[in-house]
């Protein structure tokens, strides 16, 4: 589904990707770790069009993503949940997931997706007419990818979907991602820096090192190799 060759990504004289060179398959989880610092957000920006490619290419359906625009790659099936969440706090829970639907033009399958999404976390129907910002972090997080959700894309880009949040919030985030790509036949590309939650539900593994591919393998024999583990993800 997505084909990555030698994408290269700088900012002035700084290499932030160098050359790097993956496929992401269709209704797979696809695992990106590595350090801060590694290139993994800078590496999701490329594809989703918010930072431009240097060199190389990145295929989508055999589409060309590079140096399309943000609402051109929007449209062709591609959502990106970015770090830090990126719900807006001034509105409601409700509102928020509108504009997940904001390029459709099906009202009635909006709908029916927000509530798909509701079924999926109770917790934000509960509260679905209450402002954004007095949700918890594991709620605001559920709030992004539910929004994410709601444009229905075939791909979806996970930046760091566990950062701060505990660890049972992160299991039951994790085991969402997971069960989107049985149910819905969903592509997902998951960065992340907690590496073992990643593993436990991804089916192949990237891991990028100061902007190059050093390791790319199915997660199973990624998780599975304690040398490996310890000498780039750090357990």
């Amino acid at each position: 589904m997505l084909q990555i060759e030698d994408l290269t990504v700088s900012y002035g004289a700084v290499k932030a990707l160098k050359s790097v060179s993956f496929e992401a398959n269709e209704a797979k989880i696809t695992a990106v770790l590595g350090a801060n610092g590694a290139g993994k957000t800078t590496l999701l920006r490329a594809l989703s069009g918010l930072v431009h490619a240097t060199t190389g290419s990145a295929k989508y359906h055999g589409t060309e993503l590079i140096g399309k625009k943000p609402e051109d790659i929007v449209y062709l099936g591609v959502a990106q949940v970015p770090e830090g969440r990126g719900v807006i706090g001034e509105l409601t829970i409700e509102e928020n997931l509108r504009l997940g639907g904001l390029f459709r033009r099906d009202a009635s399958g909006t709908k029916s997706d927000i509530n798909e999404v509701y079924e999926f976390f109770p917790p934000l129907a509960q509260r679905r007419s209450k402002p954004t910002f007095t949700l918890s972090g594991g709620e605001r997080q559920m709030l992004a990818i539910g929004r994410a959700i709601v444009a229905r894309p075939t791909l979806l880009l996970l930046d760091e979907p566990s950062l701060g949040l505990a660890p049972l919030i992160t299991a039951s985030i994790m085991s969402f991602i997971k069960g989107l790509c049985h149910q819905k036949g969903l592509t997902v590309l998951l960065v992340e820096q907690n590496a073992r939650s990643a593993l436990s539900i991804a089916d192949f593994a990237v891991v990028l090192s100061v902007g190059e591919v050093v390791i790319a393998k199915d997660a199973a024999q990624v998780a599975s190799d304690s040398d490996l583990r310890h000498h780039y993800l750090g357990f």
